[in-house]
C-alpha cells in the first residue's frame, strides 16, 4: 500500500474513532458485560442475522447492475451524455446514477477512466457524490427498510441531490489545476497507445484499431485487479462469463464490509447501555457527529446500509440516520483509499472535508425544517 495512504489515511480514521469514543465516553456510555450471556447474545445474533439477511438481496442486484454497466455501456457513452454548460452538465450529472446505477465501490474506477478521457473535474466530483445514493436500486432498498417513514427515503434523495451540486459547484469554482496522481496520468498515456491510426502517404488512410481496453479496479486493500478484454472473440455467452466473474468479485469485497457493519451495529445495540445511546442519538448535534463517524468507518454498501440505519430508529433521531445515510456513501474509510489511489492526497481531504461540512450543516438544517 502506498505511503502517502497510512501518511494521510491512517490520521483521519484515527481522529474519527477517537471522536466516535469520545461521544460515548461522554455520555458515560459502557459496555453492559452482562449483556454477553443469556437473553444478551441471543437478541446480538438475531440483530445481526436480520440485518445481513434483510440486505444481501439488494448487494447481490447492485454487484449485478453495476457488473452489466461495466462491460455493456462504455465511459464514452456517459461522457457523450453530459452537457456541455456547467450548471446543465452538474444537474445532469447528480441524476446519472438513476440511468446507470453503480455503487461507491465501482465508480472509482469508472470517474478516473472518464478523467483520462477529458471529463471536467466538477461532474467527476458531483458523480462520486450522487451516484451511489440516487439511483433505482438505493432507492428500493431505502423504500423497504422505511416503508413506515417513507419522508425519510424522499429527503434522502433530495439532500443527496443538494449536497451533490454544491459539491459540484465547488469543485468548479475552486479547484483549477488536475489533482490526478502522476502514477493515473502516465497510466493514461499508455492506455491512449492501444487506440491508434495508421495512415498510409498514398493512398488514402489505413485505420488499425486495438479493441482491447484494460479495466482496473483498485480495492479497499490495495488490490489491482488488470482486466484485458478482446471484444472481437467475445460473444454474448462470453460477456456473460465476465459479468458474472466481476459481480463475484464485487460480491466479496462489498460483503465483507456488510458482514462488519451488521456486527458492529449488532453489539452497539446490544452492549451498550440503552441510556447513554439514546443520550448520544437524540443529541441535536452529537447524534449527526457520531452516524457521520459510524458510517465512515463501517464502509457499508449505499444497496445495504438503510437497513443499518433502521435498526437505530428507536435510539437515534430521524436526522442524524439521514446524516448516516447521504455521508457513509459520499464517503467512508474504503473509498478514501480508492480516491487516494487516483487522485492527490491533497484533493482527497479536500473534497472529505467539503463533504463532512455540507453534509452536516444540511442535514441539521433539513432536520429542522422537515422532521
Amino acid at each position: 500500500m502506498p505511503s502517502f495512504v497510512y501518511r494521510y489515511g491512517t490520521p483521519f480514521i484515527a481522529l474519527l474513532c477517537m471522536l466516535l469514543l469520545w461521544l460515548i465516553a461522554s455520555t458515560r456510555g459502557v459496555p453492559d458485560l452482562t449483556s454477553l450471556q443469556g437473553a444478551g447474545l441471543q437478541s446480538f445474533k438475531t440483530l445481526f442475522i436480520s440485518i445481513v439477511l434483510e440486505a444481501l438481496p439488494f448487494i447481490l442486484l447492485g454487484v449485478i447492475v453495476s457488473s452489466l454497466l461495466q462491460l455493456f455501456v462504455s465511459e464514452q457513452t456517459i461522457r457523450r451524455m453530459i452537457p456541455k454548460n456547467p450548471i446543465l452538465g452538474i444537474l445532469f450529472a447528480c441524476l446519472l446514477g438513476v440511468i446507470f446505477p453503480i455503487c461507491e465501490c465501482g465508480i472509482v474506477p469508472i470517474i478516473r477512466r472518464l478523467l483520462q478521457k477529458g471529463m471536467p473535474l466538477y461532474i467527476a466530483a458531483v458523480m462520486i457524490a450522487a451516484g451511489p445514493i440516487i439511483n433505482p436500486v438505493v432507492f428500493v432498498a431505502t423504500w423497504m427498510a422505511f416503508r413506515s417513514r417513507p419522508e425519510l427515503v424522499y429527503s434522502r434523495m433530495g439532500l443527496a441531490f443538494i449536497v451533490a451540486a454544491a459539491i459540484g459547484f465547488l469543485v468548479y469554482r475552486f479547484v483549477r489545476t488536475n489533482p490526478l496522481r502522476t502514477g493515473a496520468m502516465s497510466k493514461a498515456m499508455h492506455d491512449h497507445q492501444h487506440i491508434h491510426h495508421e495512415h498510409s502517404r498514398k493512398n488514402g488512410h489505413e485505420h488499425k484499431q486495438t479493441s482491447r481496453h484494460e479495466h482496473s479496479h483498485q480495492h479497499d486493500n490495495d488490490r489491482r485487479h488488470e482486466h484485458v478484454h478482446d471484444h472481437h472473440g467475445h460473444g454474448f455467452i462470453g460477456k456473460m462469463s465476465s459479468t458474472l466473474q466481476h459481480a463475484a468479485g464485487e460480491l466479496f469485497d462489498m460483503g465483507k464490509y456488510l458482514i462488519f457493519g451488521a456486527m458492529l451495529t449488532a453489539a452497539i445495540q446490544t452492549f451498550l447501555e440503552r441510556d447513554s445511546l439514546s443520550a448520544v442519538g437524540q443529541g441535536e448535534y452529537s447524534s449527526h457527529l457520531f452516524m457521520m463517524g459510524f458510517a465512515y468507518i463501517l464502509s457499508i454498501c449505499s444497496t445495504s446500509d438503510a437497513f443499518v440505519a433502521a435498526s437505530f430508529v428507536s435510539t437515534f433521531s430521524i436526522g442524524s440516520l439521514l446524516t448516516f445515510l447521504v455521508f457513509g456513501p459520499m464517503i467512508d474509510m474504503k473509498s478514501t483509499l480508492m480516491l487516494l489511489s487516483a487522485f492527490r492526497a491533497k484533493f482527497v481531504l479536500l473534497f472529505i472535508a467539503a463533504i463532512a461540512i455540507i453534509v452536516f450543516a444540511a442535514s441539521v438544517i433539513w432536520s429542522q425544517l422537515f422532521f
